[in-house]
């Protein structure tokens, strides 16, 4: 029901306010920690882009859409590779087109319009502006998400980097303070990205006691979405990293600060999302040019998905790895891969040992 007066806030104001309700749900268990954060960071987001000072209630449907394509055309933070903008604009793009990606750009929209709703019942808007929304996904940048997964050969030099990185990493200090060295950090966060295929949130939350032995078996326990724990056995060389990161690596990054977190930063703090695109990229860059492609955590949760996938993994066991509550959600993980109608239609299995094989 809404309600008889309007109160005249600011979009900041607003945005505050909404946050700290957030925040309160997210202590009573309504949102969860990751929700949470990404709501609020996508807020605090959109009053930088409509104006802090501007009465909520005075915005429609064009100024939402106006937000909208600014973010679309926002630089994407987590890219840290120094590259510059030329007329084209960054990496190469045309100037006004779009930089953020299409599931970035939805997943704003989707915090935009749950922040409306809840001013609409919290009395700070007459109506809500999203229903007067008229740019269309092409205008902001493209109908789909462009492909994300890495080929086998893309995927495999990443993951022989990390390996040789991890190799490296049982050395003595060289051109860096022991207390600052991170290769085994480094190669144990992309080997978990690209075999395991965490979120990034569930991986910056990993705490050493995650980790167990079973049967022989060395498993994480990952706490993801909605409150779902699942237990992910290691692949066996993954699992080494992870002893050797634990006994050699992540003692000289402790700093006492963070006794329970699995991954430090070099000052001992738990490592933020924001930094783990920074350890890919740092890897990427001991990968064969020809092999090297860049590629974000969620680029690397896809590539796990499509490859377990490609190779005739169970569907229900990949949706467990993953964390999904329904199987129909790993469509959207799903790439073609060169040759792989080929290769399948090699090995049908109605014609394995029928007459004239061989």
């Amino acid at each position: 029901m809404r309600p008889a007066k309007i109160e005249p806030v600011s979009v900041q104001e607003a945005v505050d306010r909404y946050v700290e309700m957030v925040r309160a749900k997210t202590l009573t268990g309504q949102f969860s920690p990751a929700t949470a954060e990404v709501y609020c960071r996508d807020v605090g987001t959109f009053a930088e882009l409509a104006g802090p000072g501007r009465v909520l209630d005075e915005l429609d449907g064009a100024d939402v859409d106006a937000v909208l394509l600014a973010f679309a055309r926002r630089a994407d933070g987590r890219r840290r590779d120094g590259q510059a903008l030329d007329e084209r604009g960054r990496e190469g793009r045309r100037v006004g087109e779009a930089v953020q990606s299409a599931a970035s750009q939805a997943r704003f929209r989707r915090s935009v319009s749950v922040f409306f709703r809840y001013a609409v019942t919290a009395g700070w808007v007459q109506l809500d502006p999203m229903q007067a929304v008229t740019v269309s996904a092409r205008q902001r940048g493209g109908l789909r998400a462009e492909r994300r997964a890495l080929t086998v050969e893309q995927a495999g030099g990443l993951v022989g980097a990390a390996q040789r990185l991890a190799d490296d990493g049982g050395g003595h200090g060289q051109g860096r303070r022991r207390d600052q060295r991170t290769e085994l950090r480094d190669a144990l966060v992309v080997l978990l990205l690209a075999t395991m295929g965490p979120r990034v949130s569930e991986l910056t939350r990993a705490n050493v006691e995650d980790f167990f032995v079973n049967d022989g078996d060395r498993y994480w326990r990952i706490f993801g979405k909605g409150g779902r724990t699942r237990d992910v056995p290691l692949p066996r060389p993954v699992a080494r990293v992870l002893e050797a990161y634990v006994e050699r690596g992540r003692p000289v990054l402790d700093r006492g600060m963070e006794p329970k977190a699995l991954l430090l930063s070099w000052r001992g703090r738990r490592l933020a999302r924001g930094d783990v695109q920074a350890v890919i990229d740092r890897v990427l860059a001991r990968v064969e040019p020809s092999r090297r492609r860049q590629v974000t955590p969620h680029g690397l949760r896809h590539t796990t998905a499509t490859h377990l996938l490609a190779a005739a993994t169970d569907m229900d066991a990949v949706r467990r790895v993953l964390g999904h509550a329904d199987l129909s959600t790993l469509g959207r993980y799903r790439d073609e891969l060169p040759g792989e109608l080929e290769a399948a239609m090699r090995i049908h299995p109605l014609l394995r040992g029928g007459p004239g094989e061989g």
